[in-house]
């Protein structure tokens, strides 16, 4: 199920006990997504806003966040208008995809003030706005839309809010005329695009599942039957050749079906890695673009650099060449542009050897010798050139692979890591700017309760290694590839805690996707970093080495603390 009508009026119920609660927390950690939290029934609801293009939606999330250390423009307008207010109704608008907050509060004269915020969960059309109720004038939203843009609907700060185009459909919660029973006769278009058509709020996969239900049996029982499960839904995720999400369990969807309490609880599972990684892809994209330019570049390079110690393999040719000409130099004749004369490395077979006409036969002797010298010299240069050059490569393919698996808050130590680097360009600001903060390390859980730290990154690597992990602790990486320093938290953990902590590492690692990942493990006190070596490069001798197959399911579970 797309989050469609149908979507909306389930969560629109699952939200209600949030109504007559009071807003005490506004943060926007993404452009297009806000998190209201509201006090209801002596508990904190995270409610989720999102005008995401492709992963709009409204929930209570449990996911953290990272707030910004500046807020936006429309976060101090919510916090101006909001902070403290009482949620009045959450109303879903017909069954379109547009939920309505309404909100009560006081403005700065202390006169009672209704406003309401709209939620429009329509792709990349979504958007959040606050509206004065009394005025019908847009306060703010989190996307301006200008006449440029639409022409028929204009949202900007102080201009009258228009409700979106409303369908000309029927509304399936309100419909007592049972016109999917006309439709059914029809039998030359399919019932699934005749239910879209008709009523309003079905996603494609929604009529479709609609459709196979009013085929199977008696239509009217089933029609009631779907409707009635909406108004108690068991949230299923399905896993089959795509993943899909719904209200309840689709008979239409293929695959292993997983439920969930809440509908909100599923969006977290469903969207968690999803959404994760569209924000790293977005925000990371300034640390992106310029890393593959630099990776592209070394491994021209390093191309060159092969070609050239290829052709010192001549060399030999032109000592060669250089000896013979000096042994028959009797033979050779100022003006000649080649002579032929008897190899005797290779059993006296004639060679023939080029000349330049402008030379001596003794200076071109020499430029034989000359050449072959310098291709001699070039071989320890161009060697060294290439262990360099491939170092710098390993390092920042390395990197790269921490940006794939690295969450939004791992982001700033990644770009302060490159930036020190020499790797990206600092931008200069009038004040000496702060002193960077590096994020903590990520924390998971053993079966048993054991503490496990991941870094996420070359600047966490170095600090959960090098300064917060205890000599005695065990240190685990996947061995020989980019990845994760991961630290137990224990002296003598469990052979299955042993094993989880090489999971991880696997996991959070370059062979993510792989199977049968090796993974090295040692005491933190026989690591070190050698002088002048880069972030988040160690060495270690003596190591114990287990294989894993990297398990996205086992990562979830060690990411909750086992109640003991």
């Amino acid at each position: 199920m797309s989050f469609d009508g149908l979507f909306t009026h389930a969560m629109n119920a699952e939200l209600q006990p949030l109504v007559g609660g009071r807003v005490n927390k506004i943060t926007q950690p993404y452009n297009n997504e806000v998190i209201i939290t509201i006090r209801a029934n002596r508990k904190n609801w995270p409610l989720l806003l999102s005008a995401n293009p492709q992963f709009a939606r409204v929930q209570i999330t449990q996911i953290p966040y990272e707030n910004p250390k500046v807020p936006t423009n429309f976060t101090m307008t919510l916090r101006k208008y909001l902070a403290s207010a009482t949620l009045q109704s959450m109303t879903q608008v017909a069954n379109d995809r547009v939920l309505q907050l309404d909100f009560s509060t006081r403005d700065e004269l202390g006169d009672d003030l209704s406003l309401r915020l709209v939620v429009e969960i329509m792709a990349r059309h979504s958007n959040i706005t606050l509206v004065n109720l009394k005025t019908g004038k847009i306060i703010d939203l989190i996307r301006h839309v200008g006449p440029d843009q639409d022409r028929f609907r204009t949202l900007l700060p102080g201009a009258p809010y228009i409700p979106a185009p409303a369908q000309d459909k029927v509304d399936p919660f309100t419909d007592d005329t049972r016109g999917y029973r006309e439709l059914m006769k029809t039998k030359d278009v399919p019932l699934s695009q005749l239910l879209q058509r008709h009523y309003q709020g079905l996603a494609g996969d929604s009529a479709k599942e609609l459709a196979a239900r009013l085929s199977a049996g008696e239509p009217d029982a089933a029609w009631d039957d779907f409707f009635a499960q909406l108004d108690h839904p068991t949230p299923t995720i399905t896993t089959g050749t795509k993943v899909n999400f719904s209200a309840l369990p689709y008979q239409t969807h293929e695959g292993k079906q997983q439920t969930f309490n809440t509908l909100s609880a599923m969006l977290d599972a469903f969207y968690a890695q999803k959404a994760e990684h569209d924000r790293v892809r977005t925000q990371g994209e300034n640390l992106i673009r310029p890393l593959k330019t630099l990776i592209e570049r070394d491994e021209k390079k390093q191309k060159k650099l092969k070609q050239t110690l290829k052709d010192t393999e001549k060399a030999d040719d032109y000592r060669i060449r250089g000896e013979i000409l000096t042994t028959y130099l009797a033979q050779v004749k100022r003006g000649d542009t080649s002579v032929t004369l008897p190899n005797f490395y290779d059993d006296m077979k004639p060679l023939k050897i080029s000349l330049s006409n402008q030379l001596s036969p003794s200076k071109n002797a020499q430029k034989y010798f000359s050449r072959y010298q310098k291709l001699r010299n070039a071989v320890a240069y161009v060697n060294e050139q290439m262990k360099q050059n491939q170092s710098e490569l390993d390092y920042l393919t390395g990197i790269m692979a921490q940006i794939e698996i690295a969450s939004p808050k791992d982001l700033d130590d990644i770009r302060t890591e490159l930036q020190d680097g020499g790797y990206l360009k600092v931008h200069k600001q009038g004040k000496k700017a702060p002193k960077h903060k590096i994020a903590k390390p990520e924390e998971f859980y053993a079966s048993d309760g054991t503490k496990i730290w991941v870094g996420k990154n070359n600047l966490q690597n170095d600090q959960l290694t090098l300064h917060k992990a205890a000599k005695t602790d065990i240190w685990l990486h996947a061995k020989d590839v980019p990845g994760s320093h991961v630290i137990i938290d224990a002296a003598k953990p469990s052979d299955k805690t042993l094993m989880e902590a090489a999971m991880l590492a696997a996991y959070f690692s370059k062979s993510r996707a792989s199977a049968n990942v090796q993974v090295d493990w040692i005491e933190v006190k026989k690591i070190r970093k050698p002088n002048g070596a880069k972030p988040g490069f160690v060495v270690y001798e003596g190591q114990r080495t287990v294989v894993v197959t990297p398990d996205e399911a086992v990562v979830e579970r060690l990411r909750r603390q086992p109640t003991m």
